[in-house]
């Protein structure tokens, strides 16, 4: 365990964080790294930067970072860090999704915060581990599900709670992408490599990819817990391991019904997260592409167009927000906005504190929603198509 009441600067100043993977030719973890700067609430100071120890060694002098905290492994940076009295509040795991569970229950174990991108695991048994373990640690645990920070996906939740929409009835999400249109795994792409790789990925592909942010958003939104899907898991690709195109019919509890599309072989998509929400008084639609506008519908009336900086905004919107209206924000700010959240509630543990319930980030439990809805949908893929429970 970490050494108590020895963390220098313990009370102030930036969080103190470390980060592994994202090294060399690694995308997401750049973009974990600015999203941690925009709000000038971490530093990072150390780094498991690649499982080759050239590579992480090269990447940290890329990065500033001191020679003797550039480790050649996270389960030597977790040990060395928690031993220092300057050493890490929390680290960034940012490696394919098969290091997560030991990456994170390994600087869990060393009573550091842990911010993991997703999925959390490769599968539920490894995610409910790490479950216990965070109620058992008392850390910190975010994951970086990053679309939940946009300011409008904040207001569409906000006004689903405050009934705004009525009963929900139908909930419609679908991530189309085409950048494995091709056999990308073949050609050297290595982001494409491990994520067709079922040893890295996991039991899913293109499900466990973007079809998890889309089921995500729309359990944030919606507030509803889903009850029983029907999958249609499909490989397009000749020769390639993974699911990349998904089809999922939704049934939720309490009646609302759904459907979720992902795809990675939608020739003309770029990135199109797109999310409707229909309830018995009115309907909202968000689009990722366009992050900064709401559609807004009541039942017998004209459509609206709420925009984040508009006279429609709402205060958990506002709260989320750095620029004035007509100034875009999007993926990055999404992004930094998980990782302020997480801040907030790492500086109240500093001081023994909690945090507001207006302080919102995806948790250690929320990534194991996403890994029982992984499982669900291979099972009823693998199973003929039938309907499963979650």
């Amino acid at each position: 365990m970490a050494i108590e009441g020895s963390k220098e600067e313990a009370a102030s100043g930036r969080i103190r964080l470390g980060m592994v993977g994202g090294g060399q030719g690694a995308f997401i973890g750049a973009v974990h790294r600015i999203a941690a700067r925009i709000d000038d609430q971490y530093e990072l100071v150390a780094g498991a930067l690649s499982s080759e120890p050239a590579r992480a060694k090269a990447s940290a002098k890329d990065l500033g970072i001191a020679d003797d905290r550039a480790y050649g492994s996270f389960e030597e940076m977790a040990k060395a860090e928690a031993a220092r009295p300057d050493g890490i509040e929390a680290v960034a795991i940012v490696t394919p999704n098969h290091m997560h569970a030991p990456a994170a229950k390994a600087f869990l174990e060393a009573g550091i915060h842990v911010i993991c991108d997703k999925p959390l695991t490769t599968t539920v048994a490894e995610a409910e581990e790490l479950v216990a373990l965070v109620k058992k640690t008392g850390k910190v645990f975010a994951v970086t599900h990053n679309y939940t920070g946009y300011p409008m996906i904040r207001q569409a939740r906000a006004m689903v709670a405050a009934g705004e929409l009525g009963t929900i009835r139908l909930i419609q999400a679908e991530y189309p992408q085409d950048w494995l249109t091709e056999r990308a795994e073949a050609s050297g792409s290595k982001q494409a490599e491990w994520r067709t790789d079922p040893k890295r990925s996991g039991a899913g592909g293109c499900i466990g990819d973007i079809g998890t942010h889309a089921y995500n958003l729309a359990c944030f939104v919606s507030g509803l817990e889903l009850d029983e899907l029907l999958a249609q898991l499909t490989t397009f690709v000749e020769g390639r391991l993974l699911d990349d195109d998904v089809e999922i019919l939704l049934r939720w509890k309490g009646g609302a019904k759904g459907m979720l599309w992902a795809s990675q072989v939608a020739v003309g998509h770029e990135n199109g997260l797109k999310l409707r929400v229909y309830g018995t008084k009115g309907g909202l639609e968000w689009t990722q592409a366009d992050p900064n506008y709401l559609w807004f519908t009541k039942f017998g009336e004209p459509k609206q167009l709420l925009t984040r900086g508009g006279a429609g905004a709402w205060p958990e919107a506002a709260r989320v927000t750095r620029v004035p209206g007509g100034h875009p924000e999007g993926y990055l700010e999404g992004f930094a906005n998980i990782y302020t959240e997480a801040a907030r509630a790492i500086r109240a543990a500093r001081d023994g504190g909690t945090v507001g319930a207006d302080v919102i980030y995806p948790s250690v439990e929320d990534g194991l929603v996403g890994m029982k809805f992984i499982e669900a949908a291979v099972k009823s893929s693998n199973a003929g198509n039938v309907w499963t429970k979650v």
